[in-house]
């Protein structure tokens, strides 16, 4: 027994030499994996602040040009209308400061916005330069005319709506391109924003999945001490479980000369009183029942407080089976749980004697069948199913209702053993015999 204790304790230890192995890779890819997705996520939040910054950096300076653009055109318009009603050729000056500035902002605005333009981009900027030419185009007629001295054809241009059609379009072309460069800034914005949003609980879900592993790692470094500890101790601890074996027995010897001595006085009490006699007779094979039960629970010390059901109902209709008492058992062997043995064994008990004095038996020719099988419900709760039938050789007598009408201690010790075994004990007369049915939950 200490060999077979020590091989197991080495073969424990040498388990959980090797299960750390496989749990710290495990434990480190969950961490590297942590990490990497981390710093995927942080590279993202960086990259999308970059663009953020750029963009911030292009529309200001396409909105500066394109101020510039109408600012230009503006200085432009004010020198040509001077220049119109006063004749002076210094408000020339003006007018070609802004021209030049206009066809600086217009190259300027093309190279802030680079070739990466979408569409719709591309078609306001090449609408805002034809409107600006048509604007300075119009603009420079006039000029031109005036130098010639055709006041009244000056006139009639400067009054006309080309020049105003064509300023005001150039406006609303500044206005539309402005909205969708401040739109691309506000994505960028957004996006970078819900980058860094990402952020703080990635780096708390690391933290969490770091702080796991180091408590993993640490119960895995108590379990393999422990697993350790447990071989090297493996000679003390067969040797422990030897001396609560004898231990065990001796009290199983003990308790088993208790029940014999209780069973003596018991009888030794009706000694000489006729009319307690039977009552005692009862009394000593309940006892007698509880030995039994008790036999079967501890008489095995391997079992670790489980019962055989086939040995349980074998030990209670040994005393009373011969060769005019048929019986048929059938289950095979079931085991249950130690503390079902004591109610379990009263009921075999008091069925077996009523069988004797009022069933099956009570008669030669009667058959006594005994089944017992192990049930799984759909919720996966495991049931114990127990059925006592008796077949009588000649129907027997029964009130019209076929129930018993009096109830004496053997009901009322089938109720209590139905609370112990904390399941069901269901009986049904008639004039072939009993059938009792016991369920209890398989613990």
């Amino acid at each position: 027994m200490v060999a077979n204790e020590t091989g197991q304790a080495h073969a424990s230890g040498r388990l959980w030499r090797r299960k750390p192995a496989w749990l710290t890779f495990a434990l480190f890819a969950v961490l590297v994996l942590a990490l990497l997705g981390t710093f995927a996520l942080i590279f993202t939040t960086v990259d999308a602040e970059r663009v953020q910054r750029e963009q911030a950096t292009r529309t200001s300076a396409v909105l500066a040009a394109l101020d510039g653009i109408v600012a230009a055109t503006l200085n432009g318009e004010t020198g040509q209308r001077g220049y119109y009603i006063t004749y002076d050729r210094r408000y020339l000056a003006p007018y070609e400061q802004g021209h030049a500035a206009y066809l600086a902002e217009m190259r300027a605005l093309r190279q802030r916005l680079g070739r990466d333009l979408d569409p719709k981009q591309a078609a306001l900027v090449d609408e805002i330069e034809r409107l600006g030419d048509a604007k300075w185009a119009e603009m420079a007629g006039t000029v031109e005319l005036v130098r010639r001295g055709e006041l009244v054809e000056a006139r009639v241009r400067t009054l006309s709506d080309e020049g105003q059609l064509a300023m005001e379009g150039l406006r609303q072309a500044v206005g539309r391109l402005e909205r969708t460069e401040r739109a691309r800034l506000d994505a960028a914005s957004q996006s970078a924003a819900m980058a860094e949003a990402r952020v703080m609980p990635s780096l708390g879900l690391l933290a969490v999945i770091i702080a796991i592993a180091l408590i993993l790692g640490l119960w895995q470094v108590i379990r393999t001490a422990q697993a350790q500890a447990a071989a090297a101790n493996a000679a003390l601890i067969a040797e422990a479980r030897d001396r609560a074996d004898l231990l065990a027995r001796e009290l199983n010897h003990r308790v088993k000369n208790l029940f014999a001595v209780i069973l003596a006085i018991v009888k030794m009490s009706a000694r000489g009183d006729t009319a307690a006699a039977p009552a005692v007779d009862r009394i000593a094979k309940r006892i007698h029942a509880l030995v039994t039960a008790h036999d079967v629970t501890q008489g095995r010390l391997d079992g670790e407080g489980e019962v055989d059901l086939a040995d349980l109902v074998a030990k209670a209709i040994a005393p009373y089976r011969s060769d005019s008492e048929r019986c048929n058992l059938a289950g095979g062997s079931l085991v249950v749980s130690g503390r079902h043995a004591v109610p379990l064994g009263l009921v075999l008990h008091e069925l077996v004697t009523n069988a004797v004095k009022y069933g099956a038996w009570a008669a030669p020719g009667g058959m006594l069948d005994v089944r017992w099988s192990h049930e799984t419900s759909r919720d996966g709760g495991k049931t114990v199913r127990l059925v006592w039938q008796e077949r009588a050789a000649a129907p027997l007598a029964l009130p019209e209702d076929g129930v018993p009408t009096r109830e004496g201690f053997g009901s009322a010790l089938i109720r209590s053993s139905e609370r112990q075994l904390g399941g069901r004990i269901v009986r049904r007369f008639s004039p072939e015999g009993i059938m009792v049915e016991i369920a209890f939950p398989h613990a």
